[in-house]
């Protein structure tokens, strides 16, 4: 009788256990995205819809290595190339636009007045979505900070943009673009012409100007810190992009043991 009554009770808080996580999941991965959508759209805010297990991230990858792939048209309006997945939201749905990061909703702000709001909100109301782990580990600043971390650092960095700053770094720029340009020329010699591919070309001359304002050296001298640099990005971003399973982080994987060396 005993051992009946135990497995009852047994099956019974299995069950139990069962209908409770089975509840859970459909809590959070339905019945709240699809209510917050619902709530967001009374407001008048237009977008994508939810779709389990489909988010932006995908879409934002896809849109991004299709613009990429194309040449450039020389125009000034360079949102379609740099952020077309951005960009055609705004076309589509408005300035202010509903996305969607895994199950949570992602607001995709392109109103100047709002963006200043939002950058420079100290209440806290506005958060950031939780990134994947690896990300954090190589990338800590404005763009990922919250709260008092994000206002100190924020006040540490807006002294270096002070527009009389920028004025007296205007030397350094023309002496880094007259560089590009003088090696530019010396490639074309009695030819003609040259084939060359801006992409680098402009990385070297983003890092060159980075060196001269903020280092007062110039990049050959920053050469290998930058390169550095272009191996944490493409890091960051695969990570962005990325699943992360909880705990994958401490696995002793070739690409953890280059994250934790860049950290370090």
């Amino acid at each position: 009788m005993e051992d009946y009554i135990l497995i009852k009770t047994l099956t019974f808080s299995l069950v139990s256990l069962i209908l409770y996580s089975v509840g859970r999941v459909v809590q959070v991965y339905w019945l709240r995205p699809k209510s917050l959508e619902k709530q967001l759209r009374q407001q008048g805010i237009r977008g994508r819809s939810y779709k389990l297990f489909q988010d932006d991230l995908k879409e934002i990858k896809m849109s991004s290595e299709e613009a990429w792939s194309k040449p450039m048209s020389l125009k000034h309006l360079i949102a379609p190339r740099v952020f077309p997945f951005f960009d055609q939201m705004v076309q589509n749905y408005g300035k202010v636009s509903l996305g969607w990061f895994e199950t949570r909703p992602r607001l995709i702000v392109a109103e100047p007045e709002l963006i200043k709001l939002i950058l420079a909100d100290k209440s806290g109301h506005m958060t950031k979505p939780p990134l994947n782990p690896l990300v954090n580990l190589l990338q800590l600043g404005v763009a990922t900070l919250e709260g008092d971390q994000w206002a100190k650092r924020r006040r540490l960095i807006t002294p270096a943009f002070h527009l009389e700053k920028l004025k007296g770094m205007v030397p350094a720029f023309v002496n880094s673009c007259s560089g590009l340009i003088n090696r530019w020329e010396n490639l074309i010699g009695v030819q003609g012409s040259y084939e060359v591919d801006v992409a680098p070309e402009f990385q070297n001359l983003a890092g060159d100007v980075i060196a001269r304002t903020a280092f007062g050296s110039s990049f050959e001298e920053g050469k290998k810190i930058f390169e550095l640099q272009k191996k944490q990005a493409v890091l960051v971003l695969e990570a962005y992009y990325g699943f992360y399973f909880p705990g994958l982080r401490f696995i002793p994987t070739k690409k953890n043991k280059m994250r934790y060396n860049l950290d370090n």
